[in-house]
């Protein structure tokens, strides 16, 4: 049966960089470059997602593109015979299973914040403490919170059963336009409201006293982090995309515009979030609560605040479904190429598994509240450790051995797969680089994860 294909290049760079602006990218990068010293941070950060994150990605694309298959048969085709590189394959079925059995509940979380802002159930003049009662009882009701994952569950289930171009690719174009024009918009009401340059300032202007007080070493490792976990890269759910890519451009190109598109949408975030935090004096140095607490508390008081509220989460539902679709799409080729079954049952099994498997998630913040691991986190932070902290950047360890050492795919003709096409090509001499620092960054980031 001969592989499906994306319908353009515009395509699969809006598919593509979907799975990477994720919600967790979109809040976390404006406080963490709040908290690391601003523009200081913001350059770290490029640094690192030049050095780092785009070659990484270039192996997840190139052994999909290479392939033609999802990366458990991709391994079989590619590796050397008796090796055992196609294990990780398996890791990475896993880390896609746990992303999703807990982002389905967030991007759920979205959708009902969404619901509630169009409907009016936040209105004018409400307190800081009525505010966050709604989240709270959101939180509290598995009912409620289970309506929101299933629509997320089934919503992406459909997407996904039309097929790559009618419904993966044509579903994500829409989403992701609308969802930068949606960027633009709330990003300029935010920078003209009344003290809104002085977050600005805050957000991208170097700190310098900041950064000695918190210590240069501990912003150069934020800023190694968030460069790395920015484009999801280490469970294979970019190595999809590449199977299904044209050669005519190579990859570094590719990457680059991934990685720019990604950039654009995160520091986009910061302009909406720092000024308008800025302009009612909120402190915009939360994770959730930063969403769901501190920018509601924003948004009513502020003329307008039911529409720009509205909008606000819906470029945020936005983003979450271009990662939820990206992902089911991910799990869906590994079972159809693995085991050899059509698209529908793939999806059908996805659609039971992902269901079933999001419900502790969903009880963990009531019914099982009181369950704990390693005395401290509920099972939505558990599965968030685990693929943040285990499986993305030990993934990205076995791509870049696979594609660089000689037990694996090897350096040349990693380079021959790279550097097909038009544009950008990496140079021979980046091999030391790929085969030793490169690795240990990664190990960084794992150590300092874990710790």
């Amino acid at each position: 049966m001969q592989r499906e294909g994306f319908g353009s290049r515009l395509g699969f760079i809006l598919v593509s960089a979907g799975c990477a602006i994720g919600i967790g990218n979109v809040w976390r990068f404006p406080y963490v470059t709040g908290e690391n010293g601003g523009g200081i941070f913001v350059l770290f950060y490029l640094l690192f997602l030049t050095i780092m994150g785009l070659p990484v990605l270039t192996f997840e694309l190139s052994l999909g593109r290479a392939s033609r298959k999802s990366v458990h048969q991709a391994y079989k085709l590619i590796e050397k015979p008796g090796s055992k590189w196609h294990l990780h394959g398996w890791v990475c079925l896993a880390g896609c299973y746990i992303l999703m059995i807990y982002y389905t509940t967030v991007a759920g979380w979205m959708v009902s914040y969404f619901f509630k802002f169009a409907t009016g159930r936040f209105q004018d003049g409400m307190s800081t403490e009525e505010t966050g009662l709604v989240f709270s009882r959101l939180l509290e009701s598995p009912a409620e919170m289970m309506l929101w994952m299933t629509l997320t569950v089934v919503f992406g289930s459909v997407v996904c059963s039309k097929g790559l171009q009618k419904g993966i690719e044509k579903v994500s174009t829409y989403m992701m336009s609308s969802l930068l024009i949606l960027i633009l918009i709330l990003a300029v009401r935010s920078i003209l409201l009344p003290g809104g340059l002085e977050g600005i300032r805050f957000y991208l202007v170097p700190d310098l006293k900041k950064v000695e007080s918190i210590g240069l070493s501990k912003v150069i490792r934020a800023a190694m982090n968030q460069a790395f976990f920015t484009l999801s890269i280490g469970n294979a759910a970019m190595e999809i995309f590449g199977s299904y890519m044209s050669k005519e451009n190579t990859l570094p190109k590719e990457a680059a515009t991934i990685c720019i598109l990604d950039t654009f949408v995160a520091v986009m975030s910061g302009l909406i979030i720092f000024p308008a935090c800025s302009a009612f004096n909120v402190r915009p140095d939360q994770g959730p609560a930063l969403i769901f607490v501190t920018l509601p508390n924003v948004f009513v008081s502020m003329s307008g605040g039911m529409i720009w509220g509205s909008l606000f989460f819906l470029f945020m539902t936005f983003a979450s479904f271009s990662t939820v679709i990206a992902v089911f799409e991910n799990l869906i080729a590994m079972l159809k190429d693995s085991f050899g079954i059509s698209r529908g049952t793939a999806v059908l099994i996805n659609l039971v598994t992902v269901f079933f498997g999001s419900i502790p998630c969903i009880l963990g913040y009531n019914v099982w509240k009181n369950v704990l691991f390693m005395g401290k986190m509920n099972f939505l932070e558990l599965e968030d450790f685990l693929v943040s902290s285990i499986t993305l950047p030990l993934g990205c360890l076995v791509f870049v051995f696979f594609c660089v050492t000689k037990a694996g795919w090897g350096f040349e003709s990693y380079l021959q797969e790279c550097n097909t096409g038009r544009g950008i090509r990496f140079p021979e001499k980046l091999k030391p680089y790929f085969q030793y620092v490169l690795p240990l960054l990664l190990i960084i980031v794992f150590v300092t994860g874990i710790w």
